[in-house]
């Protein structure tokens, strides 16, 4: 039986949770975004007394690798890198994306899933997916207005959902674009993890990096 850590720390609410197989044990969320660094580690901490589990028995440690904040991105894949190389156990790294389409497919019943991040002024990232999450579109930087995704949109529903939705949802007025309100948490990790975890597909502690999709960049005060 897979023990694993799943951490997310790629979006608004940074989560961690343990799963043993397909099933979820435990989860903590903290939804202060600028405290993601500060919470992490102890929030394992505490997560692993809590369910009685030692280090030493995990399985694995799962990771949401981005799109997402860059920050967050950094602070949740070295604790995942560290985490692995002490305890010398696999990584499995994750597409935020794609946890975030296992989270739409519960929600609706839309032909198609679009996940969405806000990257800042009228840019997102997203991908679109299919509900047996085949990817139609690639994780992608998009800047959004009245066209996008006409061409979907002429045959098929599509929930859009996530923090960058809101954007959109103001510009597209065809009845077949759904927006909802879709909880995202690292439970949605699990699925993935596990099925990962049963086939040996894992990450190199050493070489796997953020997924930015665009390069980041600091202003010069």
């Amino acid at each position: 039986m897979a023990c694993i850590l799943n951490i997310d720390t790629a979006i608004t609410n940074a989560s961690v949770c343990l799963s043993k197989d397909d099933e979820l044990i435990n989860i903590r969320v903290n939804d202060n975004q600028k405290d993601h660094a500060a919470w992490l580690q102890p929030a394992i901490k505490e997560l692993l007394t809590a369910s009685g589990i030692d280090l030493k028995e995990l399985s694995a440690v799962a990771v949401s690798i981005g799109p997402g904040s860059y920050t967050g991105l950094r602070i949740g894949l070295s604790t995942a890198k560290g985490l692995c190389y002490a305890l010398n156990i696999p990584l499995i790294a994750i597409g935020t994306l794609d946890m975030m389409a296992e989270a739409g497919a519960k929600k609706n019943e839309a032909d198609l899933l679009c996940p969405m991040i806000d990257a800042r002024r009228m840019e997102v990232f997203t991908a679109v997916y299919k509900k047996d999450m085949k990817k139609m579109i690639k994780p992608c930087a998009m800047i959004v207005d009245e066209g996008s995704f006409t061409d979907l949109l002429k045959n098929n529903s599509i929930l859009f959902f996530g923090n960058g939705s809101n954007k959109l949802k103001r510009l597209i007025r065809d009845k077949k674009a759904v927006f909802d309100d879709v909880e995202i948490n690292a439970s949605e990790l699990i699925k993935i993890s596990n099925k990962r975890f049963r086939i040996e597909d894992f990450n190199s502690v050493a070489y796997t990096e953020p997924l930015y999709i665009k390069q980041f960049h600091t202003p010069v005060k």
